[in-house]
């Protein structure tokens, strides 16, 4: 690989851009896009096409180009859940997402809830929630959910995700609850766009009834805007 596109790769993923490699079987070619612009390279669209197909995939694979056979290398941040509050879904939810490649983070500062008994293999934040989300950093390989039904720990969490390129923002309640929320978030300085990407009530709808049933129409509606973004 040429040293100046090595960097340049390295670079994009120490600040967690989304990257593809291409590199051509015959010629031995190469091409770098980062956050889908090219930054080394030529690409036709049909080629950008499938490179884009490859990073929602998380999957590297050949694929055919005009110029022949190339092999897109995926270089992907990693997936991160965040969630606020330590309650039922979330004991439902976590190991779901864990199963299907996320890095777990549960934040909730109530002592009660959030113990390694309930979440023995989950990262548990027990600081308040928007110094939690600060800490966090959540970028666009991030998804938020709220879960806590309480205005004092959901809020303050979701307007730093609203701050953030997070893929995935959903919060827990009502058409009613979430009503009330979208006015303190309007306060708290949020337009109608940034509000719009709050996922509420949070999971798509499959007559969920159950902690588990909720926490699967959540990971189902997660997976949905993650892999057709």
């Amino acid at each position: 690989m040429n040293l100046d596109l090595l960097q340049q790769l390295n670079e994009a993923r120490s600040a967690k851009r989304r990257a593809a490699m291409v590199r051509w079987l015959e010629t031995h070619d190469e091409a770098l896009v980062v956050d889908g612009s090219v930054l080394a390279g030529d690409l036709d669209d049909a080629t950008m096409a499938a490179v884009a197909d490859c990073l929602r995939a998380d999957r590297s694979r050949m694929v055919e180009t005009a110029a022949g056979p190339a092999f897109v290398q995926i270089f992907n941040p990693p997936l991160r859940l965040i969630v606020v509050g330590a309650v039922h879904i979330t004991q439902a939810l976590a190991p779901m997402a864990s199963l299907t490649g996320y890095a777990v983070s549960v934040i909730d500062p109530r002592g009660a809830f959030a113990t390694k008994d309930r979440f023995p293999e989950v990262s548990l934040v027990d600081d308040w929630p928007d110094e939690a989300m600060e800490a966090l950093a959540p970028d666009r390989r991030t998804a938020v959910v709220t879960l806590t039904h309480d205005p004092k720990l959901d809020d303050p969490a979701l307007d730093v995700a609203l701050r953030s390129e997070a893929f995935y923002i959903a919060a827990l309640g009502s058409r009613r609850t979430h009503a009330g929320r979208v006015e303190r978030l309007a306060a708290l300085g949020h337009d109608e766009t940034a509000i719009a990407r709050i996922h509420g009530p949070a999971g798509i709808d499959i007559g969920a009834v159950s902690p588990a049933e909720i926490a699967l129409s959540v990971m189902a509606e997660m997976t949905s805007v993650l892999r057709r973004e």
